[in-house]
């Protein structure tokens, strides 16, 4: 063990609210529908903080359930804190484990809080000759810190972890001594610990004052230098604060002992850690927390390490090294044959394809493998010469072609259209492993290994292994021993039938087979076809628009800067804020970030736009930059060589709401609402002169989906009869003639009906509007006083997720929703949100992708010229052949009206141009 002794004492509740709250727009759940954010979370902190700072003591500190003597002093201490979301309260005893497993003690005493026992043990463990190091991302502590004791800020958000010593913490509060944050939190209050400090003393306030006077008490006896507001609230309110200030005081004296001896670092009971990550599904972190562990214990010369991995090794899942399997190699003519008769047999085979990338557009097919058994199979070696190769897969052809037979794949989209280069046109029945496990458990992670992990216990062969990590120094698979290839590609469509094996039930269980057979599917090969046809782009007129970018931003640059006064780096968070707080002092209160940097985002620029003309320079400057970099530069070096068309790649296993996503580019993301980002649009144009492309929009789908859902016959009785329901909404709400709606009201209704569906507040609403809360919240209730159908469909999906804990769409599309019934009102409220919203959102996605499935089996019974070629939200786009206008009108617009039988009027907004820009 080092010489030096260095303890790490961990404020434990904290850094788990924070591991949990770092995921909770992407939370982790395992297969049990159990949320392992804070628990994964607090892992890696944990191991990082092992690994790589090497402590020789460690102790982990929470609060116990007792009062302290902070609540007995001011019983409203932390009286207005949420209570913990359920999924976090499941965690802790999670945490515990870990913890325990680690053999880590954990340091608890009624009475007092966990600040109170580090504070205490740091100051005992100086005084013994120790470098304390408290872990937290608590501001409180920076009053601990002396030469030998150091806040430890984990790392957040991609920013490397902070330490923090005397000089860190004064020059972040701007004081002299670590003491006076003590001072600086009486006067300023903490809202999370209900600590009120002083009204209208804010940090900077605070600051300047205990920067000047050096304390509160001295502050106190000196408040006739003070003038106005300041002085009378500071005379008013002299005890708060110095109670306000005993609040913060971290305790340095709890009766706790300073045992050196039991906060030594031990070694992991490894037996234990296995059984509760494999529990809680940590198959990637195990691996590299056990792979780390072993290589220590490998290198040391204590004797029976061997014998601290003997149960883990009898435990470790299983893998292509300890599985009896039959894996053959196929290479000739002759050999291919003889296997393309066995596999003609089956009803259902299961085939994954390997090739030099991951753009099937613009990747080549090195080999495909088949397995229609557990723990057997076969790979097909194709030759680098692509006529070679043609004539070897065309052997299977007729197998990968029929209708009788069911192809299994994961994500086997990416298959059918490596293989469509090939001269092979795979058809359906499909069951994609991937999209199966998106229906099952829509919040987990979808790739094969994780799955095999998961629900097989078995480890695949990682890609890395073969191939080596992204870089320079990648091999292609063409360079790696053909046995090794043969071994990893057929485990693949292994691995791949057994998930179907174990899926296919699953999808029973939780009702969404039908959706799966009959709208996933089938979409499979609609999307598949999309992707291939990809779409014409016109380079030129993107070097036209970039140039004109170009120019303009210039001309902006020298705006800015004249406004500024001074050249600096508008792209530069850190320049920008000093400019516009420091240079320009346009607010008087500019809010900072943890790191003391001035917040520059574009929330904070809108409403700073009134202050000065440089905002709205800076703002524009900031949209222009991003629609030339992100879209009009990057547009043309997607074009791909072989057809000189842009091929997007659709995602159906991705977005909760079963809504499309799309990648490499993401189209859904080209901005429409500006000019000159609709500019961009320009630039998508037809195949040739005998085409013009034509886009088919739904009209206000969502509006007409609440209509539907609610049964609403104020609103039902609006879009059947034609009406503008924004007006009609507007007539209803203010009370007034249809034909008297003015533009304003108009546009306030339309601002209530979008923001019912996404569960608008009257604060929400007065923000979005800049209206009264008071008029905004009129405003609501006078809209669910007219439709008052639309206010008992809210109700209703609320309490249809409370007692199935999850909502539906039309289609039996489901979305789960663990924190409906949260005690915590901010968890619980986003939950009831997303109650109301997401069988409209999923409903709109299951509309489409119907409406995309008829289209495109009429257009191809048909024989028709015109092809489908891109999906963006609720709008498809088409390269209609010219002469086929009529028929392929009437084609689309049939199928959008009619893909799901609702109450309401279903308009579809269709036209053509020559451009998609034209054409929307």
């Amino acid at each position: 063990m080092s010489s030096e002794k260095k303890l790490f004492l961990l404020d434990g509740m904290a850094l788990i609210y924070r591991a949990y709250f770092a995921l909770s727009r992407n939370p982790r759940i395992n297969s049990k529908g159990l949320n392992t954010s804070a628990i994964l979370g607090f892992a890696n902190t944990l191991n990082d903080i092992l690994k790589n700072q090497k402590p020789t003591h460690i102790g982990v500190a929470f609060d116990t359930s007792a009062p302290t003597f902070r609540h007995e002093s001011y019983a409203p201490y932390k009286a207005n804190r949420e209570k913990m979301p359920e999924d976090l309260s499941i965690s802790i005893p999670y945490v515990f484990k870990l913890i325990e497993g680690f053999k880590i003690p954990i340091l608890t005493l009624d009475g007092y809080e966990a600040d109170d026992i580090i504070g205490t043990l740091s100051k005992k463990a100086e005084k013994e000759g120790f470098t304390t190091y408290m872990m937290t991302p608590d501001k409180d502590f920076g009053q601990l810190v002396s030469d030998n004791i150091y806040m430890y800020k984990p790392a957040r958000m991609g920013n490397k972890a902070e330490t923090w010593g005397v000089y860190e913490v004064c020059e972040r509060f701007g004081i002299a001594n670590p003491l006076q944050v003590i001072d600086i939190l009486g006067l300023w209050g903490d809202a999370s610990d209900n600590i009120p400090g002083v009204p209208g003393i804010g940090e900077k306030t605070a600051t300047k004052l205990i920067y000047e006077y050096d304390s509160i008490e001295n502050l106190l006896k000196n408040t006739d230098k003070l003038k106005g507001k300041q002085k009378e609230n500071l005379e008013n309110f002299a005890d708060q604060a110095l109670m306000s200030k005993q609040l913060a005081t971290i305790m340095l004296d709890v009766p706790i002992e300073f045992n050196a001896k039991d906060l030594e670092l031990n070694e992991p009971d490894v037996v234990e850690l296995k059984k509760l990550f494999d529990e809680l599904e940590f198959n990637t972190f195990a691996k590299r927390f056990f792979k780390t562990i072993e290589e220590e214990q490998t290198n040391s010369d204590e004797e029976g390490q061997q014998d601290l991995f003997s149960e883990i090794e009898e435990k470790k899942s299983n893998n292509i090294e300890n599985t009896t399997h039959e894996y053959n190699l196929i290479t000739s003519q002759k050999e291919a044959e003889e296997l393309a008769k066995t596999l003609l047999k089956e009803k259902v085979i299961c085939f994954d394809t390997e090739t030099t990338g991951l753009d099937p557009n613009n990747s080549e097919l090195i080999g495909i493998s088949f397995s229609i058994k557990k723990h057997h199979g076969w790979y097909i070696s194709l030759s680098e010469n692509y006529e070679e190769a043609v004539g070897m897969i065309s052997v299977f052809k007729d197998i990968l072609e029929s209708p009788d037979i069911l192809k299994i794949g994961q994500n086997i989209k990416y298959d059918i259209n490596i293989l469509s280069w090939y001269e092979i046109n795979v058809a359906g029945p499909f069951f994609d492993t991937m999209i199966a496990h998106y229906l099952i458990q829509p919040d987990m992670r979808h790739n094969m290994d994780l799955l095999a992990e998961t629900y097989l216990n078995y480890t695949p062969v990682s890609i890395e292994s073969l191939i080596g990590k992204k870089g320079r120094n990648q091999l292609s698979m063409r360079n790696v021993d053909i046995e090794k290839v043969k071994e990893y590609a057929t485990e693949d469509a292994d691995i791949t039938l057994q998930l179907m094996e174990y899926f296919d039930p699953e999808l029973d269980k939780t009702s969404t087979k039908k959706l799966f057979e009959t709208m996933e599917m089938p979409l499979v090969p609609v999307l598949a076809n999309m992707e291939r046809q990809g779409v014409k782009l016109d380079v030129k007129a993107l070097n036209d628009i970039s140039n004109k970018l170009g120019s303009e931003i210039i001309d902006i640059e020298k705006n800015i800067f004249s406004l500024a006064g001074k050249e600096f780096n508008i792209a530069s968070p850190r320049q920008l804020g000093e400019v516009l707080f420091e240079d320009l002092a346009i607010s008087s209160k500019p809010k900072k970030t943890k790191t003391g940097q001035y917040k520059t985002g574009e929330d904070i620029l809108l409403k700073l736009e009134y202050k000065h003309p440089i905002v709205k320079e800076i703002l524009e400057y900031r949209s222009l930059t991003k629609l030339k970099n992100t879209y009009v530069d990057a547009l043309p070096t997607l074009v791909n060589p072989r057809d000189g068309r842009i091929h997007t790649s659709y995602n159906q296993a991705v977005a909760a709401t079963g809504r499309l996503s799309s990648n490499n580019p993401n189209l859904q993301n080209i901005p429409i609402r500006t000019e000159r980002g609709k500019e961009i649009r320009k630039a998508f144009v037809p195949a040739n002169d005998d085409y013009m492309l034509l886009a088919a929009d739904y009209s206000q789908i969502e509006l007409r989906l609440i209509a539907h859902f609610s049964g609403d016959e104020s609103m039902i009785e609006a879009f059947n009869n034609g009406l503008d329901i924004h007006g009609a909404t507007a007539a209803r709400v203010y009370g007034v003639n249809y034909e008297d709606v003015t533009r304003d009201m108009r546009s306030k209704a339309k601002t209530v009906n979008f923001g019912i569906i996404y569960g608008i507040s009257a604060f929400g609403l007065s923000e979005r509007m800049g209206i009264p809360r008071r008029e905004a919240a009129d405003i609501i209730n006078n809209y669910f006083e007219k439709y008052p159908g639309i206010r008992t469909y809210m109700n209703e999906s609320i309490e249809f997720a409370r007692k199935h804990g999850y909502a539906e769409t039309i289609m039996g599309r489901r979305r789960y929703i663990s924190d409906i019934n949260s005690a915590n009102a901010v968890v619980r409220g986003y939950a009831e949100r997303n109650a109301i919203n997401a069988p409209i959102q999923g409903s709109s996605a299951d509309m489409i992708k119907i409406a995309m499935i008829n289209i495109h089996n009429e257009l191809t019974k048909n024989n028709l010229k015109t092809k489908m070629i891109l999906q963006v939200h609720d709008e498809l786009v088409f390269d209609m052949y010219r002469e086929e206008e009529t028929i392929v009108k009437k084609i689309i617009e049939e199928n959008m009206r009619n893909a799901i039988e609702l109450k309401v009027r279903v308009d579809v907004d269709i036209n053509t141009g020559n451009n998609w820009l034209e054409a929307h």
